[in-house]
Formats: structure tokens, sequence, C-alpha cells
């Protein structure tokens, strides 16, 4: 399964700090925002990744991630000249993609969750069996994003993007599971009235050919939208309070990589000599 990170939004709610920089690269606590998503594909054992960033970003990006090569993965890049919708990032990657399955992600999206590896493995299970896995997450304000509704049986049923009158309470967070039949279903898709190619057309596809599977996530299950100043604040709270009660990090890459046998040990350590001056370094160097 290939993954891809959507990090190519103006961030546009954050100004002025996206100003000068885009808004994946902005801190939440301690680490950047595009660790948050990176860490998800590498937990769902993604190695190969492509990023989609802004233009004139290419340097900024290489610097902090290069080829991944450090946590034994593949990372490589793609500009996305025009912002044209979340659907957009499909066709973008469709020669990465090939004839592959891939999970995508919003750069601006942070998941975490003590069961998180083995919900990610059941979605990664069911996209190479056919069809899409999303996942149902309950808000109290579901209005400003894409809401799923479900039959008595637990079936989503519906989806509506930004509704005025929300038929559950259920929305689909930015993280997708997809058959490869989905690069002829993003083509086929038009541009909405605010001219971007929703992602939610493309699941409403899905579930027109009756193969939208909808995940439930328990309550304890954190999803987080940096993508406002408040949120941004709130996640970086969130994160740090999950660190100081639990003594693990979220979204530790190095971590996730050793666990996976991707890197050693030593390797580890190497890095953490490299951070020793921080407290992030200093946790890798007790691993």
């Amino acid at each position: 399964m290939k993954g891809i990170i959507l990090a190519a939004g103006k961030g546009s709610r954050l100004y002025p700090m996206t100003r000068p920089t885009c808004k994946p690269l902005l801190p939440v606590y301690d680490k950047p925002m595009i660790y948050y998503p990176l860490a998800v594909l590498m937990q769902a054992g993604i190695r190969d990744i492509l990023i989609i960033i802004p233009p004139g970003e290419e340097g900024p990006f290489y610097r902090l991630l290069g080829n991944g090569a450090r946590w034994g993965v593949n990372i490589s890049y793609e500009v996305q000249e025009v912002a044209r919708g979340i659907a957009d990032a499909l066709l973008i990657g469709e020669r990465f993609i090939g004839k592959d399955p891939v999970c995508l992600v919003l750069g601006d999206n942070i998941f975490h969750s003590l069961t998180l590896e083995s919900t990610l493995a059941r979605a990664v299970r069911t996209s190479h069996q056919g069809g899409a896995t999303v996942f149902g997450y309950y808000v109290h304000n579901p209005r400003a994003f894409g809401v799923v509704e479900f039959d008595e049986d637990g079936r989503a049923i519906s989806i509506e993007e930004k509704p005025r009158l929300p038929k559950s309470n259920y929305i689909i967070p930015g993280l997708y599971f997809y058959d490869n039949s989905v690069i002829e279903i993003a083509k086929g898709i038009k541009p909405s009235a605010r001219g971007e190619l929703e992602i939610s057309d493309v699941n409403l596809e899905y579930l027109r050919r009756n193969q939208l599977h909808v995940i439930k996530l328990d309550r304890d299950f954190v999803w987080l939208d940096a993508g406002t100043a408040d949120n941004l604040l709130t996640a970086g709270m969130g994160v740090k309070e999950v660190q100081d009660d639990t003594g693990r990090y979220v979204a530790c890459l190095e971590e996730i990589a050793l666990n996976r046998g991707y890197i050693d040990v030593d390797d580890v350590h190497r890095m953490g000599n490299e951070l020793s001056q921080t407290l992030y370094g200093q946790y890798l160097l007790c691993l």
C-alpha cells in the first residue's frame, strides 16, 4: 500500500503565522505538524510515501524530512500548483500510486489512541479486499465537516459535505483508505460549487457501489484538526498532556520505525544524540 500526505494548503486560517512558512511545518508542541500524519502512515505499515506540498516549499520540507531514509521509509514530493481540493491529491499521485491501494491523510490532522495501530491494520486489510475504508468520529458540532449517516444496523447510507442540518454527529476525518479504483473514481468527479474536487464525492461513489466501509472510532480516540489558531493551541496542549500522563511520545517517528524493525537501536540513539539538548532527544536515548 502507498501513502499520500496532502500538505499543500495555503493555511490562510492561520495568517499571519503561515505567511513565512506553510502550515504543516508549524510546531504542534514539540514536533512539526507534518510528523503526525507521517506517523499515522508509518503505524499503518506504509513505507512508500508521497508528500504533496505548495510551490516553493521543496527546500524546507527536504531539510526536515529528506528522503525518509533515517526512519527506514521512502519519501518523495510533488507540488500542487493550484489548490483544487482534497481529491486532487489522488490525481497528482496517480503515477506514484501505480496499481496499489493507497492511504490518503491530511497534513493538518492528528490521530492518537492506544488502539491506533490495530485500527489502522483493520483498515489496511479491508482496503486490500477492495473498496474504501474511512472513519466515523463523533463531534458535537458536525456542520463544518463531511457528515456520515447510518441506518439502524450501523451501515453508512449517506454522506453530506458541510450540511446545514446534519443527519448525524459523525464526521469523516482526514484519513482515507482506498483500493486502486480510486484513481478512476477521482478522474470522474466534477468540481463542486466552490470549484474543488471534493473527497466526499469520491466517498459517495464508493457508497453508491456498496463498497464504502466506515469504522466508528471509540470515544477515547483523539482526533484533532490543527487548521486554526485555537485548534493549533488545543492540539499542542493535548499532545503535551498525553506525553506527560503516559511517558510515551506521540508521533515519535524514530520509535515507530524501531518498533516496526525499519531501523535499530543504534540508529535511534544516534538521532537522539543529535537532539540531546531537548526532551525529545533524551527520550530517544532512553529507548
